[in-house]
């Protein structure tokens, strides 16, 4: 037998055990993520029996992280990224600020020093992004308005958590408590923060110049191989190699090198197979993400200091929650937006690992407050599904006893009306269009190169600002809220069209549009066959699959090549 099979080991025993202690806790309908927490603290050193090879489990989950950032980038182009920056850019900078404040003021209040403090608030304070992607996922959430928002969130918090991670060990001298005279100089320092946001810039120009342009055509030359074997290692490879080169030469994080090499990857029409090949691996080695995230928590904290591990899991659940969803609703989105986007970030992970690790080496935080930022990790993931499940009950619960939400949801946003100054020829007969995404960006084109008439309805602010800016006609707000279409003026409208949406959703615009306009046509796009049959059974209109269209496109382009012409 081989001398040495600790990865042979960890991966056997990771894999095993998560998928027995997954599917127990799918059949409790829990979340199976939470099996998987359980697989890593039954194989790690606070428990009794087999213990994994904690360096191999922290590195393979590393490689986890970056394909499913890698499988994002490939669903997240930079249009979509920019197109929630006035949302996610203030709202992740001051939720940072607010999580940061309230762990200090806890760390301070328990007699800690003033650098533990800060880096104990600092890992409270950004989520977790493979936790969230799992969520959205898990729920057909990834690719909407919300799921936009969100994501565009979290980058954010990384870009900030790699200039912290950065800054921290130079900073370190000023932050000891008896280091008061080993003070970095300050020209250093600003030295330090320029080289680091030089290296980032180097990077982000790097990849929109050259890799755009190189990522599509190497592909393309790969997939004409005709080699499915060759087109994988070029997906993982790319996803892998860009990740560790731009941590070597840019200090970037894997994560986000990765994430940064999908969107690049995007712009190839190869894209959705490079997602499909990805995707086995990345659920793979997302598993063992989890498993060494238990592997590194030790269960004698919850009896040493219940209280402390209560007021972490509340800071991270509670006050992050709060503070999120108080700042999109400052910036005018509905609470359904706000309440998704608190959820998705009522949860940390990987950077507070990495930050907490950093720390303890520094000298800075105590291993006691790694263990409770472990502590808090775990039970905030295992929290993190039932939060999204609750946001729905939620939302109806808070709308129907708070006489102040409603008229929230009721307020005059001027976005939420047509400009006065609108074409009223453009709004009789038209094509009301809900959803400015990938497709309906399409769509809106077609409709303006033949010259139709078209209102669109759109949830996120800033894409109804550009549309305007454009001399669109659109309307912000959910196209399910009847208020939202009644100002399309779908009582005049010709067509409804739903891009996107779940059928709960289409549902409810159908109806409101009949009510509206009984003999207005309505077409809607379905995600899958089954939701399609679903909508077809119901009578909502046409419905239109994205392969199903493909396929009867390409079958009359073959028919009209192959039928016999004129002689």
């Amino acid at each position: 037998m081989p001398h040495d099979v600790n990865l042979i080991a960890i991966m056997a025993a990771g894999f095993g055990l998560a998928l027995l202690l997954g599917f127990v806790a799918a059949r409790l309908r829990m979340p199976p993520l939470v099996g998987y927490l359980l697989a890593g603290i039954a194989i790690g050193p606070a428990t009794p029996g087999f213990v994994g090879d904690m360096a191999l489990a922290a590195q393979l989950a590393e490689i986890g992280v970056m394909l499913l950032m890698f499988g994002v980038g490939l669903h997240f182009s930079m249009q979509d990224l920019l197109a929630v920056k006035r949302i996610a850019v203030p709202g992740a900078l001051v939720q940072i600020a607010a999580a940061t404040l309230l762990g200090y003021g806890l760390a301070q209040w328990w007699g800690w020093s003033a650098g533990a403090a800060l880096v104990f608030g600092l890992c409270l304070s950004v989520a977790s992004t493979v936790v969230l992607l799992r969520a959205l996922e898990a729920r057909g959430q990834l690719e909407s308005a919300n799921g936009s928002i969100a994501v565009g969130w979290l980058v954010v918090e990384d870009l900030v958590m790699v200039l912290v991670l950065v800054l921290l060990p130079p900073l370190a001298g000023l932050l000891q408590p008896e280091g008061a005279g080993a003070t970095a100089p300050s020209g250093s320092l600003l030295s330090t923060l320029v080289l680091t946001l030089a290296k980032v810039a180097a990077f982000v120009i790097l990849m929109l110049v050259v890799g755009r342009r190189v990522f599509p055509r190497l592909l393309w030359w790969v997939a004409g191989t005709g080699s499915r074997e060759l087109f994988t290692l070029c997906v993982v490879a790319v996803a892998v190699g860009v990740a560790y080169g731009s941590a070597l030469l840019f200090n970037v994080s894997f994560a986000l090198g990765a994430f940064f090499a999908g969107m690049m990857m995007r712009e190839s029409e190869y894209s959705h197979r490079a997602a499909d090949e990805s995707l086995p691996l990345r659920d793979a080695f997302s598993v063992l993400f989890f498993v060494s995230v238990g592997m590194l928590f030790d269960p004698q904290v919850l009896l040493d200091e219940p209280l402390k591990v209560l007021a972490v899991v509340a800071i991270i659940v509670v006050g992050k929650t709060l503070a999120a969803v108080a700042l999109v609703l400052l910036l005018r989105y509905p609470l359904n937006t706000a309440l998704t986007v608190g959820a998705s970030l009522a949860q940390i992970g990987e950077f507070s690992f990495i930050l907490a690790g950093l720390g303890v080496a520094l000298g800075l935080l105590p291993v006691q407050g790694q263990s409770l930022i472990l502590a808090g990790a775990l039970i905030s993931i295992a929290l993190n599904s039932l939060l999204f499940t609750a946001v729905a009950p939620t939302q109806a619960w808070i709308l129907r006893r708070s006489a102040l939400a409603r008229r929230m949801e009721q307020r005059d946003d001027p976005l939420s009306e047509l400009p006065a100054s609108t074409d009223q020829a453009g709004l009789q007969g038209q094509v009301v269009l809900v959803g400015h995404g990938r497709v309906g960006r399409l769509v809106a084109a077609a409709l303006q190169a033949q010259g139709l008439p078209f209102v669109v309805a759109e949830q996120q602010r800033e894409l109804v600002e550009d549309l305007r800016a454009q001399g669109v006609a659109a309307v912000c707000g959910d196209a399910a809220e009847p208020a939202v279409l009644i100002q399309a003026h779908v009582a005049r409208a010709a067509l409804l069209l739903v891009t996107g949406g779940d059928s709960l959703q289409s549902r409810r615009m159908v109806e409101t549009a009949r009510a509206l306009n009984p003999s207005i046509r309505v077409m809607l796009r379905a995600a899958s066959e089954d939701e399609a049959r679903l909508l077809r059974e119901a009578g909502l209109g046409e419905v239109y699959v994205a392969e199903q269209s493909l396929a009867e496109q390409l079958s009359a382009a073959v028919v009209a090549q192959m039928r016999p012409g004129p002689r």
